[in-house]
């Protein structure tokens, strides 16, 4: 499992961010394709890029002479079910529990 701290400590940055939304979008970008539009530097971008390839949300494949960047959104997902799911699975089961409660109550 990935270190959550390595994960929290990549998305803590707006311009990394806006890479994975980048991703996102259209995924299998080179470097040259998600630096355009940015103000940033190839190298800030290429940066980042290492941060969340640590993390594991972005994967690279080598195609030919370039470097295609993958989206992986498993390490966010693993944060959600962690942090996230547990906290409003009680609220969901009483949303059910009052529509069967109403329900029951319908003439």
């Amino acid at each position: 499992m990935q270190d959550d701290d390595t994960v929290f400590h990549a998305l803590a940055d707006a311009s990394r961010r806006e890479l994975l939304d980048r991703l996102y979008a259209r995924d299998g970008q080179t470097l040259r394709e998600l630096t355009a539009g940015l103000e940033m530097s190839r190298q800030a971008v290429s940066k980042h890029l290492g941060v969340l390839e640590a993390a594991d949300l972005v994967v690279t494949r080598r195609s030919g002479r370039e470097k295609l960047h993958f989206l992986n959104p498993v390490p966010i997902r693993l944060i959600h079910d962690r942090w996230i799911d547990k906290y409003t699975e009680h609220r969901i089961a009483a949303l059910m529990d009052l529509k069967s409660e109403l329900e029951e109550k319908r003439p």
